[in-house]
């Protein structure tokens, strides 16, 4: 399952940023790929409805929250941990 969140969530990102999943890279920053704030809520948005999960994200305040917003790997991560604690 670990995988099809990355995938997943990467295509997401992918889709946000305007480009090709390859040139997604787990490291990458979502200014790095060019996501902007607005980008940035819609890829929530679109997480939330893939995972059928909440993130616990403050838009107004990106910083103040537990959902980690660093790296697409910290993002695959904080994605991974929020489906895993979903009930079942």
């Amino acid at each position: 399952m670990a995988q099809d969140v990355k995938d997943r969530v990467m295509a997401i990102i992918a889709e946000q940023a305007v480009l090709d999943v390859e040139d997604v890279k787990l490291d990458s920053t979502l200014e790095d790929l060019g996501i902007d704030s607005l980008g940035l809520v819609e890829s929530i948005f679109a997480i939330e409805e893939a995972f059928d999960i909440s993130v616990p994200f403050n838009a107004n305040d990106p910083g103040d929250n537990d959902f980690d917003i660093s790296s697409v790997a910290s993002i695959i991560a904080a994605v991974e941990g929020l489906v895993a604690a979903k009930p079942a």
